[in-house]
């Protein structure tokens, strides 16, 4: 007889095996971040690399003026011609969209360049004054003090061996000359979590939408955090001290890329070191593998047939579950938006008598997803404090998030705003915004060409 739904038991379960989000403590997660976060800056082992960007975000974007920005990443490149509307909402126009070079096959380093300049020119033939490009670039490449970037590895889908090592913005701008187009001046590279940061500029108020009239004492919108929790998970920040590249502005702070999907919180337990053991890079983006969406289904899953395995869950088809290759993360989502219904992968291995078996189903998920919310919020929360931000209730801390395990995750958003706004208030009272934002990458890399 399969064992009936025992919450307690469940909980104790997951205590047992460590991955429990209440034995984590928010202080100490939020804490151990912010000293990854300094030694990341000053060139000390940390897990944290903590990369300058070059970039200067503005406290306004400038109206009307347009810029062209590209958006190379995954099976798409994409272009458009953009300028920003009152109140600095960006309107995309002229949009193209073709499969990114090197994904039909090799490509020679020209054959790159040319690929893209040829959906750029007309872009910029056609738009009169182009103050500028900003090429969202969301490959690992070393950025430049000159706005360039330099890819250092591509993901397998792109097959352009040549390119690595090669200034992507030098390369574009002589692809445009060999087709008789003079490049604007400025050509800015950035990746897609500066990218989101940038995006919130143009899309989220300065007050956070709270103030309906017009501000007439003249206060400054407060400072933007950008945060992808998606298929991957990351942060990046405005940065006044950065000592191992000599980096001292408190006026004009430059946006680090924190790589905090590569954390590694002390709360983890004898699953996640088992699972991750599994991964293709163990001992790497442990946090992560707790949090994104690439991983939240199969560390489910890896959880569920312990559970199966020791009797704390079962049902009729539990074992024919539990031989699945793996759980894709999409389907598990489904599965928690309507569990009674009975359907998918997951719902139809359910009978109809088998209710309490479907209830500690979602319990342990639900656990697996609260932690993962703590975690991220753990690591925004951090970020909003490195820059000792918030306490203006004038200018909330504006936090631009993109990514579909944020948004449709079932109960991480919930879980993730919750404890966040906890750790930020549990001393004294913070004001912050947290928003997603729409096309991140293109919209951000149109604020990046006007950012520097």
């Amino acid at each position: 007889m399969a064992p009936s739904f025992n919450p307690a038991l469940l909980n104790d379960f997951a205590r047992s095996y460590g991955f429990h989000y209440d034995i984590c403590d928010p202080d100490t997660l939020v804490q151990d971040v912010l000293i990854d976060m300094e030694r990341g800056l000053r060139g000390q082992t940390s897990p944290l690399p903590m990369i300058p960007s070059y970039l200067h975000p503005v406290s306004q974007v400038p109206l009307g003026k347009k810029v062209i920005a590209l958006d190379a990443g995954g099976t798409n490149f994409r272009a458009a011609r953009v300028h920003f509307k009152e109140a600095g909402r960006p309107e995309a126009e002229g949009t193209k969209k073709a499969p990114m070079p090197g994904t039909g096959g090799r490509v020679n380093a020209v054959e790159f360049f040319d690929q893209i300049a040829e959906l750029a020119a007309p872009l910029i033939k056609e738009g009169g004054d182009i103050e500028g490009i900003g090429f969202c670039f969301s490959y690992p490449m070393e950025m430049q003090e000159n706005g360039d970037g330099i890819p250092m590895a591509f993901s397998k889908e792109v097959d352009a061996p040549e390119v690595i090592g090669k200034p992507v913005g030098q390369g574009l701008r002589e692809a445009l000359a060999r087709r008789g187009i003079k490049a604007p001046e400025r050509i800015v590279l950035l990746n897609d979590t500066a990218a989101t940061l940038l995006s919130g500029l143009g899309q989220i108020p300065a007050d956070a939408g709270r103030n309906k009239g017009p501000d007439k004492y003249g206060v400054q919108g407060g400072p933007m955090v950008g945060f992808i929790l998606g298929t991957g998970f990351n942060t990046a920040y405005p940065e006044s001290d950065i000592p191992k590249i000599g980096f001292h502005s408190g006026e004009s702070p430059q946006i680090v890329v924190c790589e905090t999907g590569n954390c590694a919180p002390r709360y983890l337990g004898y699953l996640d070191r088992e699972f991750d053991a599994g991964t293709k890079h163990p001992g790497s983006y442990t946090l992560e593998k707790a949090a994104a969406g690439a991983y939240l289904g199969p560390l489910s899953f890896h959880i569920l047939k312990q559970a199966i395995s020791d009797g704390v869950l079962s049902f009729a088809r539990s074992k024919e579950f539990a031989a699945l290759p793996t759980l894709e993360t999409r389907y598990l989502n489904e599965f928690m938006h309507a569990p009674l219904a009975g359907e998918g992968p997951i719902g139809e291995l359910f009978g109809p008598g088998e209710l309490d078996a479907i209830r500690s189903f979602a319990c342990l998920t639900s656990i697996v997803t609260r932690r993962g919310a703590l975690f991220s919020a753990a690591v925004v929360a951090a970020a909003i404090e490195r820059m000792d931000a918030g306490h203006d209730p004038f200018a909330p801390v504006r936090v631009a998030v993109e990514g579909t395990t944020y948004m449709i995750y079932r109960g991480m958003r919930e879980a993730l705003e919750s404890y966040l706004n906890i750790m930020l208030n549990r001393k004294q009272p913070r004001s912050y915004s947290i928003a997603p934002v729409e096309q991140a990458s293109l919209f951000g890399a149109a604020v990046a060409a006007l950012s520097r």
